[in-house]
This record gives C-alpha cells, structure tokens and sequence, in this order.
C-alpha cells in the first residue's frame, strides 16, 4: 500500500510537471515566434515578391475579419439581430471598418483552410472586399493564391499561423502596425536593392517626423512607397496627444505593387488617405497637380537616372523658376524642386533623404543647390550615421526645407529669425545601436538605428537653435554648427557638415613624453618576465642532467 501510494506520489508529480512544462511552452511562443511560422509556412514555394503579398494579404484578411466581427457584435447590441442593419455597408464604412460578405470573412477562410479549392477561397474573398469598398479599389493581389503554386497544405498551414495572431494572445497596443511593420521589414531586408526602396527604416521616419512636428494640416510623399512616412506621421500626432482628425495624407508612388501595399497597410491601420486612383510617375503624370501642403515626409530613390527624357518637362512649372534644369542623370534636385513646388509658401516645411553626393555634386546640381541657398530655402542638413537601409550600406543625408525662417509661433514655440542660417549636424559617429534582423534560417542582416534617445537628443539640439533663446544651443565640435550664409558662400556653397563643423584631432591630447615613459616601462617589465622565464627552463633542464645554456 505503501509502494502503491508512492507511485502515485509520483505519477501525479510527473504529471503536474508536464503541465507546468507545457504552460512554459505555450508562454514562450512569442508573436515574432508566430511570424516567422507565416514566412517558413511559404519557404521555397514561390518568389520573395509573390510569398510577401501573400502573407500580408493573409494578414489583411484576418484583421480585416477581427474588426468587422468586432463592429458587427455593436451592431447587433444596438440594433439586435436585424439584416437590415447588420448588412448594411455604410454602418461599417462609418466607422472605417471595410464591410465583408459571409464568403469573405476570416471565420469562413478558417473553417474552409482544408479544402481542396482554399486558393480559390481566398483570391475570390479578395476581390469581394475591394468590391464592397470603394477605398480599396486596386489594392487587393488578384488570383494571387491561385497562382501562387502552394499546396493546399502549405496554404492551411499559413492560414493556422496567421488565426493565432489575435489581440488577446498578444498583448500589443498596436498589433496591426507590429505585425505589418515586421513583415514589410524582413521582406525589405531579404529583397534586392530595388525590392527595398519601399521601405524605410522605421526609426529613420521617425526622426523625420519629429523634427518637422505635422501636428495638423495635409502631409505628403510624392514617393510613398509602403506608407511608413504616413504612419508614422499619425504615431507623431498619437505619442504628443494631438487629434488625428486633424491629419490628412496625400501620395504618389509609381511601382504597381508598393502602390498596392501602401493602400492595404493604411487600410488596415484606418489611415484616412488619397493616393491617386492609380500608381504612376511623380515626374511625368503628377496626380496631386497643383495641390499645396504643410508637411513633406520623403525618401525618394537615390541616384534616380532617367527620370524624363532629354527634352521632356523643360517648360514644366516645378522647374520654370529655376536658373537650370535638374540632369537626366540624377534626379536628386529634380526631387527637391518638386517638392518646393508643392509646400506652402507661408509655411510649408519638408524633411526628406538623399544620397550624400547632392551635398557637393557640380554641374546643373551646383547651380541648383547654390540658388536653394541664396532663396534661403534650406534650414537643416544632417549627416545620418553608415549601413542605416537594407538594401544599401552607404551614408544618407536628412534635408530639411523650410519656406518660412522667419520670427514666429509654431506649434506653441516661439522661433526665432533664422534668416541665411543653416544647422549642420553629423551623426556618422552615432553607429553604436545595432539592429539584427533574421531573414532566413541561417542568414541574418545587421543595421544600425537610431535609439528614441538619439532622436530626442537630435530635437534637441534643431529646437534649441530655433528657439529665441540662443544662448541654450551651443556648437559641438565633430556634431553640430550654426553656419551663416556667408560662410556657405566662401565654401562655395557646398552643404558637407565637415566643411563647418570643428573636427578634433584626438592625437594632439596625447602627451608623448608621458606615454613613452608608459610603454618604456612596460617594454621593462616584459624584458624581466622574459630572462626570468629564461633562467628558469635553464635551471630546469640542468636539474634533469642536460645543460642548454
């Protein structure tokens, strides 16, 4: 009885172990965990393009489905159990929630997961959403699944994965935007280099946003990508409790597939936006022609070569009151000028990124950038640290511009006049914070971001030299400056930092006389350790009857 006892003892410690073992398990599944179970669902089926489309399209369809049962069980507490109500599209739309018929709902997806036309299930619940809503037309993949050559298990699996991310299991305030930004992230960073002009590092956007404040007023991107400057345009307004209401978005972007995944990540995300009824070239079909606004946010391709044609836009009014004409080679200036054209004259301000080489490049570019200064458009210039994007490893530059630099209250500051004055800031030294991102079993990409200390530091530091009073900004050497026009001028208008900014030759704080006295000390003291160890194998090897020495 005893023994039995006993074996029961342990039978029941054994199981209350299993338990607790499986209760770690289930707490250990993190939601990075279940996104990479989307992506492995997918390995080796079809191209990086076509497996991101459709695990974000996947997603879509799952958040999509979350809060259309979420808006649903409202209606039914309001109204109760009327079809008259419950299907009415405009009782969702309301309340930018997208209206989905019964077939395309995430619940049906999920019970329908193992049967043998699933592609099928999916590509036509698609197209019934873009249908329903008007906002989505063009945005939806069609007969992705269809064609995308996964197996039926291969799609069910994807589908299970994509079912366990819920707000309940992942206690995330932003789960939409963690789950779309993982994603856009990882196949940016496993992509080539023109798969990654869609996005841009979020931390990067992120200063971009805080230094410009779009507080209230129409934000743009004449090259918006994927919408990371939109987002995080409403993250600025969220994190200084300012009203969203006040916000409205406005793109363009000419790849039709970023085109489409820009409009289904503000979508998902209930971004209010107008990107044109279809993708198209900034340059040579603007579609927000003539439009006016406070805030530019911009990442525009680097180094863009053939962006018109050698007598193309030469009478163009982006381009008309200008001494010369940006090069078919670059579009660099070509950017910039466009994105003066649309700024409001009063007070309209643009923080966007270019390659390095529009800082000092001659040409039609030098004419350009000397006639930006001399019109005193350019308020900031900041050198952002190295290996910053996915697809490239080279330095970029934030370029503020600024139509207004004169005296007054903006966003309850009150700023002083900086007339021909530019801030210049190098942050190459600022590439401690490295960022690891898993792209494939076994491969990873390491790049550097910028911390939110580092971007409250950078505020910092533009808001201390704007503010009225000076005395609290203070020039930096190997960081910051404070430059004059006419310094520019002497420098021939060139917008390098390191033309302005001190530099420190760290070898001068040396005193070599005190440090040779150190090395020669030490060279001492390894020369005695040396004969003591000498005489010590001698002395060994005459122990033992054999003399070395």
């Amino acid at each position: 009885m005893i023994f039995e006892t006993h074996n029961l003892r342990n039978i029941m410690w054994d199981m209350e172990e299993i338990q607790m073992a499986k209760k770690a398990a289930v707490k250990e599944v993190t939601l990075e965990t279940t996104l990479w179970n989307c992506r492995v669902a997918l390995r080796g089926i079809g191209s990086t393009e076509k497996n991101r489309d459709a695990v974000i399209g996947l997603v879509f369809l799952k958040f999509s489905g979350d809060k259309f049962e979420k808006r649903r069980a409202e209606l039914v507490e309001q109204y109760g159990e009327i079809p008259a109500f419950l299907e009415k599209v405009s009782f969702y739309n309301a309340v930018n929630v997208f209206y989905l018929k019964e077939t395309a709902r995430w619940s049906y997806i999920v019970n329908h997961a193992g049967d043998n036309d699933i592609a099928v299930i999916i590509d036509q619940a698609m197209a019934d959403i873009e249908g329903s809503n008007p906002p989505l037309k063009g945005a939806l993949p069609q007969n992705l699944f269809a064609t995308l050559g996964a197996s039926k298990s291969a799609i069910k699996s994807l589908i299970d994965e994509v079912n366990n991310i819920t707000e309940k299991r992942f206690q995330e305030e932003d789960l939409i935007g963690r789950v779309y930004e993982y994603f856009l992230q990882v196949y940016a960073a496993a992509g080539t280099k023109e798969d990654g002009e869609f996005y841009t590092p979020a931390s990067l956007v992120k200063l971009i946003a805080e230094m410009i404040e779009p507080y209230s007023g129409i934000v743009y991107d004449p090259c918006c990508g994927s919408g990371g400057m939109f987002v995080q345009s409403l993250k600025f307004v969220d994190r200084h409790n300012g009203n969203r209401q006040n916000i409205s978005v406005i793109g363009q972007e000419s790849n039709p597939d970023t085109w489409r995944l820009c409009k289904m990540n503000l979508a998902i995300r209930g971004i209010s936006h107008n990107l044109g009824e279809k993708n198209a070239s900034t340059f040579t079909e603007d579609l927000h022609k003539d439009k006016k606004v406070d805030y530019i946010m911009a990442n525009p391709p680097f180094n863009l070569k053939g962006w018109r044609g050698e007598d193309e836009l030469r009478e163009d009014y982006r381009f008309q009151n200008w001494q010369a004409m940006p090069p078919v080679a670059n579009a660099n200036y070509a950017w910039i000028l466009h994105m003066i054209s649309k700024l409001d004259v009063t007070h309209g301000i643009a923080g966007f990124l270019l390659a390095n080489g529009a800082l000092n490049s001659d040409g039609a570019e030098y004419e350009l950038r000397k006639e930006l200064l001399e019109k005193d458009k350019v308020e900031a210039i900041v050198v952002l640290p190295r290996d910053m994007f996915y697809t490239t490893d080279i330095s970029v530059t934030l370029w503020i511009i600024n139509m207004s630099k004169k005296a007054g209250i903006v966003n309850g500051r009150q700023l002083r006049d900086r007339t021909n004055e530019v801030l210049f800031m190098d942050l190459r030294r600022w590439d401690a914070n490295i960022e690891e991102i898993v792209i494939d079993k076994g491969k990873k990409k390491k790049k550097t971001v910028l911390t939110d200390e580092q971007i409250a530091e950078i505020k910092k530091i533009y808001n201390n030299w704007q503010g009225t009073d000076i005395s609290i900004y203070s020039n930096v050497p190997e960081l910051c400056q404070r430059v004059k026009l006419e310094e520019i001028r002497e420098k021939n208008y060139s917008l390098a930092p390191s033309k302005y900014i001190e530099f420190i030759d760290h070898d001068l704080d040396i005193d070599y006389e005190k440090e040779m006295e150190r090395i020669q000390e030490e060279m001492r003291d390894i020369l005695k350790a040396e004969k003591q160890s000498q005489t010590m194998l001698e002395e060994a090897f005459r122990g033992i009857g054999y003399g070395i020495g």
